[in-house]
């Protein structure tokens, strides 16, 4: 009987690299937060999980004039933060709050590592029959 490590490991390794794509927005939004006019940018993490656990559409161009579908990952869509105070200069970077997002984020992905950790053992004590 086959392993499907897909079914086997869960939504564990995706939530890694959604959480690994988040961590490179936030840091970029704090090495920018004394740009002018920069935007501050994020991704809705609960909405693009959702997204990844409902089940996968095959999606086939069946003419050459067919739009392909979209080629971002997990269907993240980029959003622009709103600030809770405008500042002067047109930035919407607030550094203690994205501190506290890459803090919360950091945790959350220790904690994906942990799970998927957990999923690991579990398989290599199956296959050793323990």
């Amino acid at each position: 009987m086959a392993i499907r490590f897909d079914n086997a490991l869960g939504v564990h390794p995706q939530a890694l690299r959604l959480r690994e794509r988040r961590t490179e927005l936030i840091a970029a939004n704090l090495a920018n937060a004394d740009t002018p006019n920069y935007k501050a940018r994020d991704l809705d993490f609960q909405s693009v999980l959702k997204g990844v656990q409902s089940p996968a559409v095959n999606l086939a161009l069946t003419r050459p004039d067919h739009l392909a579908a979209s080629t971002r990952p997990f269907g993240a869509e980029l959003k622009y933060r709103v600030p809770s105070q405008a500042s002067l200069d047109g930035n919407t970077v607030d550094s203690e709050q994205e501190q506290v997002r890459f803090a919360e984020n950091a945790l959350q992905y220790q904690v994906s590592l942990r799970f998927l950790d957990g999923k690991i053992a579990d398989l290599k004590s199956a296959i050793k029959g323990e």
